[in-house]
């Protein structure tokens, strides 16, 4: 806890001077001020970000955490729980969406077991970084311990810090877990106290009946934990997932680090709802990939604070969305870099 601590002493706000001196560049550019809508929007804020008049993002991550649930047991889920173990080899071997994506947009996919119901022993290509095999069931008790919440935070503040070393210039996140919008679900009606139908979904495409079942395991989690909003990180704990929680920490040790991040869709966006309610200075950090067809990521969205970049009714999750959303960043980045002035083109201004 306190790393935790000390990492969010070191997330500072953005330099409102930087980034009006960005923008001031950016009208300076060969085209009528704000013709370039929001890609202007990212570059002013990858330049205040990272602290570079130019910043590179040639070299970008996508993390996929995987692990698996307890919830499970309540029937919320189409796929078994089997699934999670055999979509981490799919990554390994290319073979994922998100693979497919990320080749496209020029990003590296890495793999981490923070929490997979499977012994991967010495696989290759694999972040081995297991805390436990799975969450416990939140309906019968916390599906973390704190020890094991904070173990789980703490892989995703590591990989941040090794980012940094190797000079990553955009990170993103993705996840795997059988059963992982209930928590994500859950965590969203907790932190905004919002009725469980409200941010409930059909996740990979449960029946009707599977869905009041869903609904009702989130309300006998929360009638049992009876979370308190104000304590970000027990909520972690008491409903959440190990690759929610990676994602916190990756979230918020990117934000100390300076590094932006590109969030994915439902699972992602609920670990960085708990970074943003840690300390609010971190959705400066954050950029939303897309908004989910899963009803809840809107709210999620709303009470972070951030504007989504796509909207292409994606809930596959594993860094897809992200992987799409990437190229538009850098496309922000080149235009701050490579788009001559009206001086340098020898062109009439206004």
């Amino acid at each position: 806890m306190k790393r935790i601590e000390e990492t969010l002493q070191r997330i500072l706000p953005l330099d409102q001077q930087l980034l009006a001196a960005t923008q001031s560049r950016l009208d300076s550019k060969t085209k009528p001020r704000g013709s370039l809508g929001r890609l202007e929007e990212f570059a002013c804020r990858l330049a205040a970000i990272t602290g570079q008049e130019q910043p590179d993002l040639s070299r970008k991550v996508i993390f996929t955490f995987a692990a698996d649930h307890g919830v499970t047991e309540e029937g919320v889920s189409l796929y078994p729980r089997e699934v999670t173990a055999q979509m981490v080899f799919n990554f390994l071997h290319g073979g994922a969406g998100v693979n497919v994506l990320a080749r496209h947009a020029g990003a590296e996919v890495r793999v981490v077991d923070v929490g997979v119901d499977h012994d991967f022993e010495n696989c290759q290509g694999l972040i081995h970084r297991k805390v436990a095999r799975g969450t416990r069931n939140f309906c019968a008790g916390p599906a973390m311990s704190s020890e094991e919440m904070t173990a789980a935070v703490a892989v995703g503040l590591d990989l941040a810090a090794q980012c940094k070393a190797e000079g990553i210039g955009l990170v993103g996140t993705g996840e795997m877990g059988i059963g992982n919008t209930t928590p994500s679900s859950a965590l969203i009606a907790a932190i905004g106290r919002f009725e469980v139908e409200q941010v409930t979904h059909r996740g990979t495409g449960i029946t009707d009946e599977a869905l009041q079942r869903k609904i009702m395991a989130i309300k006998r989690g929360l009638a049992l934990h009876c979370p308190d909003p104000s304590q970000p990180l027990d909520v972690l704990a008491r409903l959440g997932g190990l690759e929610i929680a990676a994602i916190t920490g990756l979230v918020l040790g990117c934000a100390a680090e300076r590094i932006p991040v590109v969030i994915d869709g439902f699972i992602s966006t609920a670990g960085a709802l708990i970074a943003t309610e840690l300390h609010p200075e971190v959705r400066e950090y954050l950029f939303a990939a897309h908004q989910s067809a899963e009803i809840g990521h809107r709210f999620m969205l709303e009470r972070i604070g951030i504007r989504p970049i796509l909207e292409l009714e994606l809930r596959l999750g594993e860094g897809t969305g992200a992987a799409l959303a990437m190229p538009l960043l850098e496309a922000g980045a080149k235009i701050l870099a490579e788009m001559a002035t009206f001086e340098q083109a020898g062109v009439s201004g206004p």
